[in-house]
This record gives C-alpha cells, sequence and structure tokens, in this order.
C-alpha cells in the first residue's frame, strides 16, 4: 500500500481568480447539485482562519476584490443577480457597497430610496445570505436605522454591524419594496484579523469540507444550518502541480485545466487556497502540527501525525466535526511526544477535512482521495460526407455515463437545445450528431476525458449539380403576372438577380424555395420589372438567365380630377394642367376644343413630356371655360377625355342692408344676396359696423354668416352707427356694400322685482316692489300701477302720474272683490314688460291668529344672580291690533319694579338689578278679537345660602371626631350642592379646611393630633358659592391621649389561583408557500402559565423559522414564508404548579417545491427526505 503524499507550496499573492462558471440548473444531474452545494457551505466552515489588513478607519470598499462574488460559494448566479439588479433597479439611489472591518470593529451600510413618486414609505428588509432576515437578528452586535429628508425627499436606510466578529463574513442582501415596484441588491462583508505571514501551503488546502457542525447561537452567520450535509464529492489528484499550472495559464484556459486533471471544484479551490494563507498561527501546545493537506489512492492508508509539547494534554481526532473513535479503520499510537492516526482501505467518504484538537487549541488539514482516471478505449475516426447528410461521430470510455467533452477545431461544444450540435450518450459510448451538415462543418473534432482524448477529421462536400427544368423567356401584359421557374437536382438555397443585381424577397416580389423547385413571382408587374433574370445556386459556380419583356397600351390617368373632370381656376391666374400618361411603346398626345386643335404655343398651348401632358392657360378668362378633349395614340392602341375647364371670380357687392328693429344695445339688420355671385356658390357674409361720426369700420364676426340677417350687439346706448356688409365665395371677398341708414340703441328697463302685498283693508290693498336689475342708460322715470277685477280684461291705472316710491296704496276698492295687479317700470324708451303677482287679492282685513314665538332658552327656569340684568325679548304674531298682557305668579305685574314694552311683532321685559323677589311664574297673554295665546316663563333668582343651622360634636374616639349638623334654614333659593368643614386649633385659632365639597349631614374628621384640643366650623354651598357665615361648634374636641384602640377588621385574601384554560382554540389553516402564516389562541391561568409550542409532538425551539408571542393572554406562533414540509399537527401547551392544557390544530401548506429548491433555501437534508417520503405517500393514496 503506497505512502500518502504531501506537498507544500507558496501562494502567489497576484494569482488571478479563476473564471467565474454558471451554477448547473434545477434538474441537471446529481453531480452537478453535489458541486452547487459543495461551494455554498466552503465559504462558512471555518469562521476563525479569515486574515486581512485591516484598512486605517476600520471600514473600506475594495477597489479589486475578485474573490468577494464566491463569499457564499454560488459565484455566477449571484454575479448574474447583480447585474440584473442593476439593470432593472428602479427605487435605489445609492445601493449598500461590499466592504472589510477588523475583529471586534465596526461598519455601517446604507442605501438610499428616492421618494418622489413614492405616496408612503417603502418597505426594507436586510437579509443574509439566502432567506436570513436581518430584523430579528437586532441587538447589540446588529443595529437597523432608518431616516428621512424632507428637503430632498430621500428616504435612507442603515444597517450598522458592532464589534464584528469572524463568522459575521459573508455575502449580504438588501430588498426594497413599494406596491408592484421592487429592487434588490447584494453585497458581501470580509472580516479580518491582524495581518500575519501566509506560509507555504499545499493547493489541496484549498479543499474545505463541509459537515462540521458548529451551533448557530443567534449569530448572524446562517451558514450552520447547511454544514450538517455531508455530501459526496470527487475530486482528481493531479499528477502534476496543477496550482502552477493555473497560475501560470491564461484565466480562460482555466476551466480545461480542471476538467483535464478531474478536479470539479475549482472555484473552491482557488478560493479557499486564498483563506488557508492565514490559517498558519503559532501553536503553544503543538510542536508540530499538521501538513495544510494530504492526499492518497482509493483503497490505500493515510498517516497523520502531530507532536504535542506537552504529552499529558488529552488530544482528540475529529473529521468533519465529528469525534473519530479507534476501530479497525481507524488506528491510534502514541510515541513520545508524537500522536498518530492511521486511516485504512481509504474511500471516497474519507475525502474530508480532519483536525486534532489539544485543549483550547486545533491544528487542521485536508485529505483528498484520488479516483482512477477515466480512459478513451475507442477512439474517433475520419469521415466523409456530403451537404445535407447525417453525421455520427463515436468513441467510446472506461467507464458508464462518464463527463466527456467536445470540441471543434479547439473550441468546446455545448449541448444547448438551440445548437446545431446535439451528444448522445449511451453507457461507454458517446456520440456527435450533426442531423443536416453543412459546407462549413468541415473541422477536426476532438473529445477530451480526464485520462486521454482522440480526434478525427469530418470532410463534407458538394453534390454535382445538374439542371432539370431552365428558365424561360417570357413577355407579360403590364398588370399582369410573372412567374419564373426552375429545378435542379440538388435540395440547395439560391440567389435571384436582375440585370447583375441582387433582388430581396419583398410584399411585392416573392421567392419561394421546395426542394430541388425554385421560383420567382411578381403578383402585378409593372414597366422597370423589364429585363434580364438569372437563378444562381448556392456554393455551385452555375447560373440559369432568361429575359422578360413588359408591353402596355396608352392610358390617361385623371385621378386627381375633380367630379365630372372639371378644373377651376380663379380668373387671372394661370392654368397649368399636367396630365399623367403611360404606354409602351411612349404615346403621341393631341388636345383640341370643339373642332380647333391647341397647338404648342400661344395663350393657350399643350406641352408634352415623356411620363404627362400638359394644358397651359396664361391669364384664364371667363370666356375659357368650357369643354378639352385630349387623344393618346400608339401603336398598342389609344384612350381619350373631356376636362372640363371652369373659370370664376370673386362675388359683386350686396345692396346696402336695411335695420328692422334697435334695442338697448343691440339690433337687427336684413339684406339680398348679390346680383352675381362670380361663378361660385356664395358661402357667407361678413358684417362691419361703425359710430356715425367716425370713419373706423370693426368687424363683428369672424365666422362666416350663412343667413341674410344678424343681430349686431355690444353697441352704447344713444350713439349713431351704420353697418354695411361683404360677400363671400371660394375666390374670396366682395367690395363692401353701402352703408345702411344711421341709427341710435335704446331700450326700456326690464321689469320690477318682488311685486308683493303689504297690507290690506276693507277698500285698501298696499303693494311694494323692488327696482329692476337693468334700467339701461335711459334712466328710470317712475312706476305704473296697475289692477283689474278678477273676471274682467280691462287694466286701470290706480296712479295717474308716475310714483318714483316702490310703495303703493291702491283705495278706493269695494270690500269683498278680488282685484290682480301689476306693475310697469317707465323711461325715455317706454314702457317696461309689466310684473304681474301670481294671485288674486281679496280686499278684506285678515285676522291672524296670535301666536307667540317662545326662544328655547326661556322654555326652561330662566336663572339669574342677585344684582344681574334681566332682559327678555319675546316675538309673537297676530293681527290686527294685538293685546299683550303680563302677570306674576296670578297677579298684576307692578310696572314700577318690573319695565314691560311692547310692539306689533314683541314685547320686552326688562328688570335693571335683580333681587330675589323678582323669582317666579310669568305669564304673558296675545289677544286679536277672540283669539288668545298664552306662555308662562319661569324666572329664578339666586344668591348665596345662610350657614347650617346648628353643628354638634356627636363622639371622639381616638384620633377621630364625628360631627353633625342640620342645613341652612336660607338656601338662597338654590339646592345646597356641598358643604365646607374647617378645623382650628384652640392654642391658635387659625382655620383650616378639612373636606371641601361634602354632600351629607354628617361627617369623621381624621388623623387629628393626640392632645390638642379642636373647635369645626362648616359653611354651606350651593351654585352661587360658600355662604357668607359659617356655624361653629360651641363646645371643642380634646383628643385624649389614652383612649380606646381601635381593631382593624381583618379580612381573608381572595385566592386567585386557577390551572390554565384554553378560553379560544386553534384552528385548522390553510397557508399559501412562501407566505407568512400565523396560528392563535388564547388562555388564562394563575400563576402566569408557561408556553410551549410543538409540532407534530416535537417540541419547537430556537428555529429562525418561527416566532413566538404572547400578549395578555393571546398566544400567537409566526411560521416564515412556509414550505409544504412545514404542515402538520401544531400544538400549544400551557403549564402552571395547578395543571396544564393543550389544544392543537392542523396546517396545511398549498404549493410544492423541488428538491433543489428546499436545499438551497437551507433546509436541511433529513427534513427534506421526510418530507419528500411524506408527499410521495400522499400521491399514492390519493390514486
Amino acid at each position: 500500500m503506497p505512502e500518502p503524499t504531501k506537498k507544500d507550496e507558496t501562494e502567489n499573492e497576484s494569482a488571478p481568480p479563476p473564471p467565474e462558471k454558471t451554477a448547473p440548473q434545477e434538474g441537471g444531474n446529481e453531480k452537478g447539485k453535489d458541486v452547487v452545494i459543495r461551494e455554498m457551505t466552503s465559504s462558512s466552515d471555518e469562521d476563525d482562519t479569515s486574515v486581512s489588513t485591516p484598512p486605517a478607519d476600520g471600514m473600506s470598499k475594495p477597489a479589486e476584490r475578485k474573490d468577494s462574488v464566491w463569499s457564499l460559494g454560488e459565484g455566477a448566479p449571484e454575479e448574474s443577480e447583480k447585474r440584473d439588479d442593476t439593470q432593472r433597479s428602479t427605487l435605489f439611489i445609492e445601493k449598500p457597497q461590499s466592504g472589510t472591518v477588523s475583529v471586534g470593529g465596526n461598519i455601517t451600510f446604507i442605501a438610499k430610496v428616492e421618494a418622489k413618486d413614492l405616496l408612503r414609505k417603502p418597505n426594507v428588509k436586510w437579509f443574509k445570505g439566502k432567506w436570513m432576515d436581518l430584523a430579528s437578528k437586532a441587538g447589540k452586535h446588529l443595529q437597523l436605522k432608518e431616516s428621512f429628508e424632507r428637503h430632498t425627499k430621500i428616504h435612507t436606510f442603515e444597517m450598522q454591524i458592532i464589534k464584528a466578529k469572524e463568522n459575521y463574513a459573508g455575502n449580504y442582501r438588501c430588498e426594497v419594496s413599494y406596491k408592484d415596484k421592487f429592487d434588490s441588491c447584494s453585497f458581501d462583508l470580509e472580516v479580518t484579523e491582524s495581518s500575519q505571514a501566509a506560509p507555504s501551503i499545499d493547493i489541496r488546502s484549498a479543499f474545505k469540507r463541509s459537515g462540521e457542525g458548529q451551533d448557530d447561537a443567534g449569530e448572524l452567520d446562517f451558514s450552520g444550518l447547511l454544514k450538517r450535509r455531508e455530501i459526496k464529492q470527487q475530486e482528481e489528484e493531479p499528477e502534476v502541480d496543477v496550482w502552477e499550472l493555473l497560475k501560470n495559464a491564461n484565466p480562460s484556459e482555466y476551466e480545461k485545466i480542471a476538467f483535464q486533471y478531474g478536479i470539479t471544484d475549482l472555484r473552491g479551490m482557488l478560493k479557499r487556497l486564498k483563506r488557508m494563507r492565514r490559517e498558519v498561527k503559532k501553536s503553544a501546545a503543538f510542536a508540530k502540527g499538521l501538513d495544510p493537506a494530504y492526499q492518497v489512492d482509493k483503497g490505500g492508508k493515510v498517516r497523520f501525525m502531530v507532536e504535542l509539547a506537552d504529552p499529558t494534554v488529552e488530544l482528540k481526532w475529529y473529521k468533519n466535526g465529528q469525534e473519530i473513535r479507534p476501530s479497525a479503520k481507524y488506528i491510534f499510537e502514541h510515541k513520545g511526544n508524537q500522536r498518530i492516526l492511521f486511516i485504512n482501505n481509504c474511500t471516497m467518504t474519507d475525502d474530508a477535512r480532519y483536525y486534532v484538537t489539544a485543549g483550547d487549541e486545533k491544528c487542521s488539514t485536508e485529505l483528498f482521495v484520488r479516483d482512477p482516471p477515466i480512459l478513451v478505449t475507442k477512439g474517433l475516426e475520419d469521415t466523409s460526407t456530403y451537404v445535407g447528410e447525417r453525421v455520427e461521430l463515436s468513441c467510446e470510455v472506461s467507464e458508464d455515463d462518464a463527463n466527456v467533452k467536445w470540441f471543434r477545431n479547439g473550441v468546446e461544444l455545448s449541448n444547448d437545445p438551440k445548437s446545431r450540435y446535439r451528444i448522445k450518450v449511451e453507457g461507454k459510448k458517446h456520440t456527435l450528431v450533426i442531423e443536416e451538415a453543412a459546407k462549413n462543418d468541415t473541422a477536426t473534432y476532438s473529445v477530451m476525458t480526464t485520462g486521454g482524448q482522440s480526434e478525427a477529421k469530418l470532410s463534407v462536400d458538394l453534390r454535382p449539380l445538374k439542371i432539370s427544368l431552365a428558365l424561360e423567356d417570357q413577355t407579360v401584359r403590364l398588370g399582369q403576372e410573372i412567374h419564373l421557374k426552375c429545378e435542379i437536382s440538388e435540395n440547395v438555397e439560391g440567389k435571384w438577380y436582375k440585370n447583375g443585381q441582387l433582388i430581396e424577397a419583398s410584399d411585392r416580389v416573392k421567392l419561394y424555395h421546395k426542394g430541388r423547385i425554385h421560383r420567382f413571382i411578381i403578383p402585378v408587374s409593372a414597366v422597370d420589372d423589364e429585363g434580364e433574370y438569372m437563378f444562381v445556386p448556392d456554393a455551385y459556380n452555375i447560373n440559369i438567365p432568361c429575359k422578360v419583356h413588359i408591353v402596355d397600351p396608352p392610358k390617361l390617368h385623371l385621378d386627381g380630377l375633380g367630379e365630372n373632370n372639371t378644373v377651376t381656376v380663379v380668373a387671372g391666374n394661370k392654368l397649368r394642367l399636367e396630365i399623367p400618361i403611360t404606354g409602351e411603346p411612349p404615346p403621341k398626345v393631341f388636345w383640341s376644343r370643339g373642332d380647333k386643335m391647341v397647338t404648342d404655343s400661344g395663350r393657350i398651348r399643350a406641352e408634352t413630356y415623356p411620363d404627362s401632358s400638359c394644358l397651359v392657360i396664361d391669364a384664364a378668362e371667363r370666356e375659357d371655360s368650357g369643354a378639352f378633349r385630349i387623344t393618346l395614340k400608339n401603336e398598342a392602341g389609344e384612350d381619350t377625355a373631356l376636362i372640363n375647364i371652369k373659370v370664376v371670380d370673386v362675388p359683386d357687392p350686396p345692396q346696402a342692408p336695411n335695420v328692422t328693429e334697435v334695442g338697448e344695445d343691440w339690433c337687427i339688420m336684413t339684406w339680398e344676396p348679390p346680383a352675381n355671385d362670380g361663378g361660385s356658390p356664395i358661402l357667407g357674409y361678413f358684417i362691419e359696423r361703425k359710430k356715425k361720426q367716425s370713419s373706423r369700420w370693426m368687424r363683428l364676426n369672424f365666422e362666416l354668416c350663412k343667413e341674410t340677417t344678424f343681430e349686431p350687439k355690444k353697441m352704447i346706448e344713444g350713439v349713431a352707427y351704420e353697418v354695411r356688409v361683404f360677400a363671400v365665395n371660394a375666390i374670396g371677398m366682395s367690395k363692401p356694400s353701402m352703408p345702411s341708414k344711421s341709427f341710435v340703441p335704446l331700450a326700456v328697463t326690464s321689469p320690477p322685482t318682488l311685486l308683493a302685498v303689504d297690507t290690506v283693508t276693507d277698500t285698501t290693498v298696499t303693494m311694494k316692489w323692488r327696482p329692476p336689475d337693468q334700467i339701461g342708460a335711459a334712466g328710470l322715470d317712475g312706476y305704473v300701477v296697475e289692477y283689474c277685477f278678477e273676471g274682467t280684461d280691462e287694466w286701470i291705472v290706480a296712479n295717474p302720474e308716475l310714483t318714483d316710491k316702490t310703495k303703493f296704496t291702491i283705495s278706493g276698492l269695494p270690500t269683498g272683490s278680488k282685484i290682480l295687479v301689476r306693475v310697469k317700470a317707465v323711461n325715455a324708451a317706454g314702457e317696461s314688460e309689466p310684473k304681474y303677482y301670481p294671485q288674486p287679492i281679496l280686499v278684506k282685513e285678515v285676522i291672524e291668529p296670535p301666536k307667540i314665538r317662545l326662544p328655547r332658552h326661556l322654555k326652561q327656569t330662566y336663572t339669574r344672580r342677585v344684582g344681574e340684568t334681566v332682559n327678555l325679548v319675546i316675538p309673537f304674531q297676530g293681527k290686527p291690533r294685538a293685546k299683550v298682557s303680563w302677570q306674576k305668579n296670578g297677579s298684576p305685574i307692578d310696572k314700577n319694579e318690573i319695565n314691560i314694552r311692547n310692539t306689533e311683532n314683541d314685547t320686552i321685559i326688562f328688570i335693571r338689578k335683580a333681587e330675589r323677589g323678582h323669582s317666579g311664574e310669568y305669564d304673558m297673554k296675545v289677544e286679536v278679537e277672540n283669539l288668545v295665546d298664552k306662555a308662562t316663563i319661569d324666572i329664578q333668582i339666586v344668591d348665596r345660602p345662610g350657614p347650617p343651622e346648628v353643628v354638634t360634636i356627636e363622639d371622639v374616639w381616638g384620633e377621630n371626631v364625628n360631627l353633625s349638623w342640620k342645613p341652612p334654614k336660607d338656601d338662597g333659593n338654590a339646592a345646597i350642592t356641598g358643604y365646607t368643614i374647617q378645623k382650628a386649633d384652640k392654642k391658635s385659632m387659625e382655620w383650616f379646611t378639612v373636606i371641601e365639597h361634602y354632600h351629607r349631614t354628617s361627617a369623621t374628621i381624621n388623623e387629628l393630633v393626640i392632645g390638642n384640643e379642636y373647635y369645626f366650623r362648616i359653611f354651606a354651598e350651593n351654585m352661587c358659592g360658600l355662604s357668607e357665615d359659617a356655624t361653629m361648634t360651641k363646645e371643642s374636641a380634646l383628643i385624649a391621649k389614652d383612649g380606646k384602640v381601635y381593631k382593624y377588621p381583618v379580612y381573608d385574601d381572595f385566592d386567585f389561583s386557577e390551572r390554565p384554560l384554553f378560553t379560544q382554540p386553534l384552528v385548522n389553516t390553510f397557508a399559501v408557500a412562501g407566505y407568512n402564516a400565523t396560528l392563535n389562541c388564547s388562555v388564562r391561568g394563575n400563576p402566569k402559565p408557561k408556553i410551549t409550542w410543538m409540532k407534530n409532538k416535537v417540541l419547537i425551539m430556537n428555529d429562525p423559522r418561527y416566532r413566538m408571542f404572547s400578549n395578555q393572554g393571546v398566544c400567537t406562533l409566526e411560521i416564515r414564508k412556509p414550505s409544504p414540509y412545514d404542515g402538520g399537527t401544531y400544538s400549544c401547551r400551557a403549564v402552571n404548579e395547578l395543571g396544564e392544557a393543550e389544544v392543537e390544530c392542523k396546517l396545511e401548506v398549498r404549493g410544492g417545491l423541488s428538491f433543489f429548491r428546499l436545499l438551497m433555501d437551507g433546509v436541511p437534508p433529513h427534513i427534506i427526505d421526510s418530507y419528500m417520503r411524506e408527499v410521495q405517500a400522499d400521491k399514492t393514496e390519493g390514486k
């Protein structure tokens, strides 16, 4: 059995990091998954080995930190996420940056969000790794702060790490969300110790193994949840110095070298090597420690040896954090100060991290078990084929389903579904398939394994080409289809040419290729399509030509002319009528008017061009109107058409307008259309006006008036005006008409307003109204009042002369008759429209029943203090001649003490200085003929009360005195609201208040001084205050020193003890995977019970996925982002010294997750296995 080898190397500080690898997709092979898990756990296995030189300020942003993307092992995915975050960043204006801090130092990460478009504060979360929410870790080592700057409208969020530890290093993430917007940013934290020289280490020590379990203990690092994974990973011990190869190679060749020498964890290799540089520290326990790494062949034996400084120290060996016990496989040996561990029959499971502890010190190493390389047992063979054939290149290797790479001219080929190369694996046989070979597939193809390679040449040639059907010459009529077709012996693409120019497919030109047939189609031919066409097959030096000839009879294109081919021209303008023509060969053109031909010279002439013909008329006249004929002729046929020329002009001016009606600031004018419309219909009219004494005309309408009637407005009353009219047609505007006769705007006022009846007697009616709303410049001279009897149409003027008042009495009317009344306003323009009273008026005095309108505050007792003023106003109604009378307590009021004043609408009772004698019930009575209305007002005049009658000392005991008294004889005309008790020492006779606002007539005074003698006095109190005098006890009360001892009664304490009782049980709940769920119940008990939660009868403790709350007896269990494996039976148990109680419920989480997703979220493998078995069992039962 060969001895294991060891190797020490000095790491090059400038060695470039390896290129990032794309993490395997979910659904890939299991080996790919193992690699991802190894990379994830590698960064958190050794928290006490990371050492770097801290910056001066304790915090930095590294300029070049190329290895930061591997902080959690998933380099490529996280880097890709960072790039995606940058592209879709919609909320961050400043993102947290990666940084470095020394152990025990502080560091702050800052994120800023602009709030200009946000209605409320965004939601921000900080994570470590992929799922640990740092809000639950806030404390002495972690603080989360936020602030808002109102001027700049920017939210600032800070995460401060205080007294950093080595296990705080790792990848962090900040997420911000607002409604449907989301943004995320990842950053790294590196925790360093004081700088030390890095010793030479072996490249294999870069591989750190996961599985070394440590207690999470609530720190920021979450990698402890993943450290229990024991995942096999096979790595090949290269026979050569791989680190030297990597150090001197181009970064683009890293993966090729790693594949060639069987290194499956290249990224972890380089990353962990960098960390191993800082591991070596001076040890007091170990005189000689373990080498950085060991390697051994599979099935071999390895020997670990350390030398102790103190041989009495207890030594323990560990493998991936598990203590190693002596067995047939593990043999321990002691030689003096040397401690040796032998591992027999090494397998791939022994490929792990080992360390030995001596007291508080530890020494670690890496063991690499080498697997035999994969060999190529049958190589590739050179192949020749034709274009379009299927090609298969096959080889065989020494093991089934081995990892094999294919290359084309040295460039690796991927098995991407979109690639034209397909790789097929059947056991040991590997095949590269090309479905349809092309000319450019000619190359050298090679296959490579970890133990060998093979290559072969592929040659792809063209088949000989034959023309089965050649193109034929064609003569096509213009507008018909051009269809060219040819057939060749091979199914290859080709190109079409016209006159040597390449033709591309378009909406007009259709190119078809089906098998060996090629077609060229133009559905509608044009003149430009004539020429020589040619088809050239791709990759062949052959062309197939033909000619296409286009024929077209002459034709006139009159689409741009009007109805009936009519062309309109304004008189005096030049007409140049261009008619497009077509024809092949070009036709001859003839113009004529009647029997006379139009020549090519003169005022009316014809001009001919290759694709058009023009009729030209210089300075058109009305006599030029008429029909012109155009004729086209060529050898293919002829075409002719009539074109109507119409010469138009502006219309004649209309006649002078007439003003038919005049108003306050307006008038109505009419006119007749012009006699000649200029050959074009009249479109409308423009109207202008001016003051008679002015010469400036003003346009009144900016939009044409279609009618021959118009109403000018906004004129000044009393000013003379004139108006005139312009006619307008499509050509232009005519000259103005003659001005109208002058006129002056003047208008009557608007009708009077608010006409109403004031009073009615047996012979008169009094009307009142308000002036008109609009009086105008003519002013207001007065009013005319008219009336007529009901049933007649004869209006009688009530005032022969105008009245300038707005109130008038119509007299001399017969009693009992009914009249209608109207009023007109009169000015210089005449009478206005009348204002009618809406209904007939009965000429008879109307009796209005009396009604007292007693104010609300007088419907209750009206209270005033002595000396205050009483002034009450009570409105009433009643006609005619209402009579008011007052009585107090049933007797007439003395007018010398109380003043009464009555009007037609109210009565006033006034007392200048109220006295208690003014209290009582006041009765008010209003009479109208035989009708009566009454009301009563209760007035209460109050004053301060008198003192209590007699105050007696009823008893004296200990420090207490019992007093009693009688209420005062005079309560001040108000209820007694309380008493104030005062005491005075007989020696000083200074009074002190003992009790205020006391309602009873007996009281006990406590806490008196023993040996003193006291007097007591009492004041009475009502709403006005305390009585002026107080009643004092006639005798004094002596507080004797030797008195009776008062024994207080003994009461037993109430027993509140109670065993736990759930007042609200748990309820079965459904939750959605990925969204927080809560379970709630309520319990009572004394002493306060201890609450514990269980899942499937297993106690829930120190699990960050669960949060437990208890507030006022309400117990809550919060499950963060549950997965289906979180479903089950949950129970809550309450225990105190009197007993216990328990309730339970079932939780079902809907929405499943894959094994890989659960593994990436940090779920331990044994829990995932249990969950997957439960899901499979549920599916089996469902079937």
